[in-house]
């Protein structure tokens, strides 16, 4: 089992900045790839960013590409999301997920996905 604890999420307005924090607890944390997912009211989770074992691979929905910044550190068991140049349309509950596979997390879908935090609120206003 791992246990997913998101922290950092706020309310701030358009153009600003956060960074989102996910501590793991439980099984070998270097070992899974991460990612994070985000959901919107009404809408469904969508896949944001992903990052391999030992940070070497990382992937980005387009939405988010050049503006959010996924890392890790192994050491602290932690990841994080970088998030720049906040826009409206990022608001929603971000979720933190691991999984073995690379695969899984960047393009299985979030009901393939072994773990789960309880999320994260981010809210920008215009």
């Amino acid at each position: 089992q791992v246990q997913l604890v998101e922290s950092g999420g706020g309310l701030l307005q358009a153009g600003g900045s956060l960074r989102l924090s996910c501590a793991a607890s439980g099984r070998t944390f270097s070992g899974y790839t991460m990612g994070w997912f985000r959901q919107a009211p009404g809408k469904e989770r969508e896949f944001v960013a992903a990052i391999n074992w030992n940070g070497g691979s990382r992937y980005y929905a387009d939405s988010v590409k050049g503006r959010f910044t996924i890392s890790r550190d192994n050491a602290k068991n932690t990841i994080y999301l970088q998030m720049n140049s906040l826009k409206p349309e990022d608001t929603a509950v971000y979720y933190c997920a691991a999984d073995a596979r690379w695969g899984t997390v960047v393009a299985a879908g979030p009901s393939a996905i072994n773990y789960w935090g309880k999320g994260t609120q981010v809210t920008v206003s215009s």
